[in-house]
């Protein structure tokens, strides 16, 4: 008998609780587990990239898809971060305001992973 072992079962948990999975080469999807402000988004970016990927914390993280459905969990609303910039988004200079509605936005590493800190105040 065949048992089909469904994608979220290869899900990693971030710090904040957020599920990430991978997409397809160099694609990886964060889901939300509760609230989903752009800040539990990046967190979990930013803790998959640093934990699971080893990027060093300078290593730019960016939007590849931005808020929408999931790929990976029908029913439930995701990003997707890639380590290299969305075709066309190259030059793409993101704003100042924390958001995940814009293709190319991106955060050095480090600096997604802060926001894991906003998850568990003190």
């Amino acid at each position: 008998m065949l048992v089909l072992v469904p994608a979220a079962a290869q899900a990693w948990r971030a710090i904040n609780g957020t599920e990430v999975n991978p997409v397809r080469k160099g694609v990886f999807e964060v889901i939300p587990s509760g609230r989903s402000g752009p800040q539990q988004f990046w967190c979990g970016a930013g803790d998959y990239a640093r934990m699971v990927l080893g990027v060093g914390a300078t290593q730019r993280i960016y939007i590849w898809r931005a808020i929408g459905p999931s790929e990976t969990r029908p029913g439930a609303k995701s990003v997707q971060f890639s380590l290299s910039p969305p075709p066309g988004k190259e030059d793409y200079q993101p704003g100042y305001s924390l958001s995940v509605k814009h293709e190319g936005d991106n955060l050095d590493a480090a600096m997604a992973r802060r926001y894991c800190s906003s998850a568990f105040p003190f």
